[in-house]
């Protein structure tokens, strides 16, 4: 599960949700230097999300690949309904009672937008129906990329356990075929990427929660 590249409002610290800004110039780097690593390991099938960003992303990696870019809407990120395209600031100015929400971790669902468990049931949707194939890379974005792993892994959605990704960074599942358990799926690693500092670093306050960051990267 990739999360796409920076976008101007990445940057900015801009709520983007299902709004479709383009990546800015660090993202279109950023895109090219993992698509090398994403094709080494030999992907079969690409699946991105429609917006710009995420398909701006697959492109690199497909073109390196050899493979077609699959769309798949359902990869689209959370939702944010009046949030979008306001920053952090502007959002606590506006709506002071769901800023409140949103930093004690709490599922805000009353700015208009989608909760956890939806996001994670449509992600779900497109990774039950994947092919019986070796590698897949789905190209999708931070609080959805988080549903579905999640979901996946068995964990609950009221709490992030996964830290939130970074741009161009990944999260990496391995079906484990000898385990009979309703969960067979592992988390091999996460947050990977290209090697060199993480642009944009996310600077948090020591009083925000771990749910803080996803739909403010979003």
């Amino acid at each position: 599960m990739l999360r796409h590249g920076r976008t101007a409002w990445n940057a900015e610290r801009r709520f983007q949700g299902q709004a479709d800004p383009p990546l800015d110039d660090v993202g279109r780097v950023q895109a090219y230097e993992v698509a090398s690593l994403i094709a080494a390991l030999r992907p079969e099938l690409i699946i991105s999300s429609d917006l710009r960003r995420a398909t701006q992303t697959a492109g690199p990696i497909a073109q390196l690949a050899g493979l077609e870019v699959v769309i798949e809407e359902r990869l689209r990120e959370r939702s944010l309904g009046h949030w979008e395209g306001l920053t952090r600031d502007e959002v606590e100015q506006r709506f002071p009672d769901e800023f409140l929400d949103w930093t004690g971790g709490r599922d805000v669902s009353r700015r208009g937008g989608e909760s956890r468990d939806q996001v994670a049931a449509r992600a779900a949707a497109v990774f039950e129906s994947l092919p019986d194939v070796e590698v897949v890379v789905l190209v999708t974005h931070s609080a959805t990329a988080m549903a579905l792993c999640a979901d996946v892994l068995g964990l609950t959605q009221r709490v992030h356990i996964l830290t939130p990704l970074a741009n161009c960074h990944w999260s990496e599942l391995r079906h484990d075929e000898a385990d009979t358990s309703n969960i067979p799926w592992r988390l091999r690693a996460h947050n990977v990427g290209a090697p060199g500092p993480v642009i944009p670093f996310a600077i948090r306050p020591p009083f925000d929660t771990e749910d803080d960051a996803p739909d403010a990267q979003a």
